[in-house]
C-alpha cells in the first residue's frame, strides 16, 4: 500500500466518523425521546416480598404504576408504595431530566427508604445490558405522604447505541426499599 492509498483510506474513515458524530448531535442518535416513546403493553408491574402486586388492568403504561393489587383477601388495594414519572425534559441527545413522585400508601410512617433505579437496553435485566443506574436515600415518609425528586439520566453514545441495537426498547427496574417493605416496579418502554 502506498502513501496515497493510506491517505485516501484515512480520509474516508474520518468522514464516516465525523458523519456519525454529526448524526448524534443533530438528533438522529440512538436515544430518540427517552420519555415520549410509546409503552408496549404495560409492564409497570410492582413486585414485592410477601404480597405480590400486579397491574392486571392491561393499561397502556401511563398510569405511573399505580395499578390495583390483590392481597388474596378478595379485595383490591394499593401497593405499599406507588412510583410515577411526573415529567421528562430533554437535556441533550442522550440526556433527560426525569422527575418522579414516590407515594407512601400505608397508614404508618415509612422509615429507611431508598430508591434504586436501573435501566437496561432491550428486554433483559442482565447486568451486561444495564446502561444506567442510581440509588437515592429518601429517609422517612409520613403515612399518605409523597416526595418528588429529579434525576439526570445521561447515557454515553455507546450506551445509546446499545439501546438503538435493541430497536429502542428499554426495561426499567425501580426498587423501593424501606425498613419493613421492599417493592420493585418493572416497566418496558420504546424510546425511539
Amino acid at each position: 500500500m502506498n502513501l496515497k492509498t493510506v491517505a485516501v483510506v484515512g480520509a474516508v474513515v474520518a468522514v464516516v466518523a465525523v458523519g456519525g458524530a454529526a448524526a448524534f448531535i443533530a438528533g438522529i442518535g440512538p436515544l430518540g425521546d427517552i420519555g415520549g416513546g410509546q409503552s408496549d403493553t404495560v409492564t409497570e408491574t410492582p413486585e414485592s416480598t410477601g404480597t405480590v402486586y400486579d397491574d392486571s388492568s392491561g393499561s397502556s403504561g401511563d398510569d405511573g404504576g399505580e395499578g390495583t393489587a390483590s392481597d388474596g383477601s378478595g379485595g383490591d388495594s394499593l401497593p405499599p408504595y406507588t412510583f410515577a414519572v411526573t415529567s421528562i425534559e430533554e437535556c441533550g441527545q442522550t440526556c433527560r431530566d426525569v422527575t418522579v413522585r414516590l407515594d407512601n400508601n400505608r397508614d404508618e410512617t415509612a422509615t429507611g427508604i431508598s430508591v434504586y433505579t436501573r435501566i437496561f437496553a432491550g428486554n433483559s435485566t442482565a447486568s451486561g445490558d444495564k446502561v444506567w443506574e442510581e440509588k437515592r436515600d429518601v429517609g422517612s415518609l409520613e403515612a399518605g405522604g409523597s416526595t418528588t425528586e429529579t434525576s439526570r439520566v445521561k447515557l454515553s453514545y455507546s450506551e445509546g447505541y446499545q439501546v438503538q441495537q435493541e430497536d429502542g426498547w428499554i426495561t426499567i427496574l425501580t426498587t423501593v426499599e424501606s425498613d419493613d417493605v421492599t417493592i420493585t416496579f418493572k416497566e418496558r418502554r420504546d424510546v425511539l
